[in-house]
């Protein structure tokens, strides 16, 4: 199975199914169910948590910056939790991850469509997938060393942490310049106002930020227009 394929099974999926569904599992055998259906499935068979390989977050929008930087944009802490849960840790009510570490977790995947309030026409009837390995994100955030430093000896001897280690892991996280010289949150502030508020001066700054983007996430991307489920550019 490689990333191109899971691409396209997440694209079909969409197209057969209720996009009212926000968090759902891709699972070994190319599965996709809710977090309901995953949380009742559990309920009977602990083991599916062993088959969850994919966290898919579906999400519609009017806003090109979240087609453009969906990873920066939407809902950051995805990639926080998930990487938590892969090494051994439950976020109680924090986390739509559910009730049980996920060992086997590889890929958070961005499911992004333009909604009916897109005004650039370039952006109507588009589909983002975007796919990123979720190691390979939390070694350039440097999550193991953040995540480590925050809980010392109780790294790995209990499957718990507070509400105020969770804080402090994900202020390091955000307070990080990995975005050309930037912060999370004032990366994500750039991009959304170039191009949801068509601040054109910011057009150098966004390009760099972009090119950290590709840096940090490495996201395997493809853009689907929604009309024809041809592969498009934008």
């Amino acid at each position: 199975m490689d990333e191109y394929q899971i691409v396209e099974r997440v694209k079909d999926w969409y197209r057969t199914t209720s996009f009212e569904v926000y968090f759902n599992f891709l699972l070994n055998d190319m599965t996709i169910i809710s977090d309901k259906s995953y949380e009742r499935s559990y309920q009977h068979d602990p083991s599916i948590s062993k088959q969850v390989i994919g966290y898919v977050n579906d999400h519609i929008t009017d806003f090109v910056s979240k087609l453009e930087f969906p990873m920066l944009i939407i809902q950051w802490n995805f990639i926080l939790f998930a990487y938590l849960y892969k090494i051994g840790y439950l976020i109680r009510g924090y986390s739509t991850l559910g009730p049980a570490q996920l060992p086997n977790l590889k890929y958070i995947i961005h499911n992004v469509v333009s909604g009916t309030g897109i005004t650039q026409y370039e952006f109507k009837d588009r589909l983002v997938i975007e796919l990123v390995d979720l190691d390979v994100v939390a070694n350039n955030l440097n999550l193991p060393k953040i995540i480590s430093s925050v809980l010392g000896p109780k790294l790995l001897s209990e499957n718990k942490m507070n509400e105020n280690e969770l804080y402090q892991i994900d202020e390091r996280v955000r307070s990080q310049k990995l975005f050309a010289g930037h912060t999370w949150n004032n990366a994500e502030d750039i991009v959304s106002r170039y191009f949801d508020e068509n601040k054109h001066q910011l057009s150098k700054e966004v390009l760099k930020i972009s090119e950290a983007y590709e840096r940090v996430f490495r996201p395997y991307r493809v853009v689907y227009n929604t009309k024809t489920w041809e592969q498009v550019l934008l």
